[in-house]
């Protein structure tokens, strides 16, 4: 399932300068969100799905990614209504996101 292509352009962010040491491992832990978010679907395990994205939403604007905050909204609602095409299409859009970030440090 295709994302929204919201997320399918070069993307620049550059995190607050006290921020660039946790940034890789930030995003890192978003891969491994991506990993988890799908067997979850796959299991039909929309708790999770609900509570990683609700860790995004949470999470994202804070490290300067405010596209993590509203994709993981997204999720966040997708698992709560128990929606498995919304979900597949957020994550779609994640990894798109990552995909295509590029982060600049000043």
């Amino acid at each position: 399932m295709p994302g929204t292509g919201l997320y399918d352009v070069h993307l620049i962010v550059r995190p607050e300068p006290d921020l660039a040491d946790l940034v890789p491992l930030y995003l890192e832990r978003r891969e491994a969100d991506i990993v988890a978010l799908e067997a979850a679907l796959l299991s039909g395990d929309y708790a999770t799905v609900h509570i990683l994205g609700h860790s995004m939403k949470g999470s994202g604007g804070g490290y300067g990614f405010d596209g993590i905050t509203e994709i993981g909204l997204r999720i966040e609602t997708a698992g709560k209504a128990s929606d498995p095409d919304c979900a597949r299409t957020a994550i779609e859009d994640l990894k798109a996101y990552l995909q295509n970030l590029e982060v600049l440090y000043d």
